[in-house]
């Protein structure tokens, strides 16, 4: 029978840099085997019993993946509408729906465009300073939904 699994977080590149938390608000929750956090980080998580707080190393290929060049393409600029906000760091779809690739704009000249559809957190090793907050039996509606639905297993969809 699925778990879900609540655990405050805090996340760190492997330059130690804080990339995100969960300090100071809700506990992040999972239904386990659902795909909903990296695998490296669920796998380390599945046996750690309430009150547990450790820190958690993810490689990079265990967390996001690593860099893969073929996802980083140059593009025309007459590719793009006139007028699109084209700055290095700026994150756009082509399509819509959960899946659709996330391309981010690295370098852009009065010609091209070169965009990268790889994570931005792909090729870089992460730690996560975590504290296991809730373990549970799975509800009948999380696991027919695919997720967790909060603490309680009431909430949101």
């Amino acid at each position: 029978m699925p778990r879900v699994i609540g655990f405050h977080y805090t996340l760190r590149d492997d330059l130690g840099e804080e990339l995100d938390s969960s300090a100071g608000g809700d506990a992040l929750y999972f239904l386990e085997g659902s795909g909903h956090i990296i695998p490296g980080l669920e796998r380390q998580l599945l046996d750690l019993p309430v009150g547990t707080r450790r820190t958690i190393a993810v490689p990079a290929a265990e967390a996001y993946g690593e860099m893969r060049p073929e996802l980083v393409a140059q593009v025309s600029r007459s590719q793009f509408p006139p007028g699109a906000p084209l700055e290095v760091g700026e994150q756009f779809t082509v399509d819509v729906g959960d899946d659709a690739p996330v391309f981010t704009v690295v370098e852009a000249d009065a010609e091209t465009v070169t965009v990268d559809a790889n994570h931005p957190l792909a090729g870089k090793d992460l730690s996560f300073e975590v504290e296991i907050v809730a373990v549970r039996e799975a509800t009948a509606d999380e696991r027919a939904h695919g997720h967790a639905h909060g603490g309680d297993g009431t909430g949101g969809h």
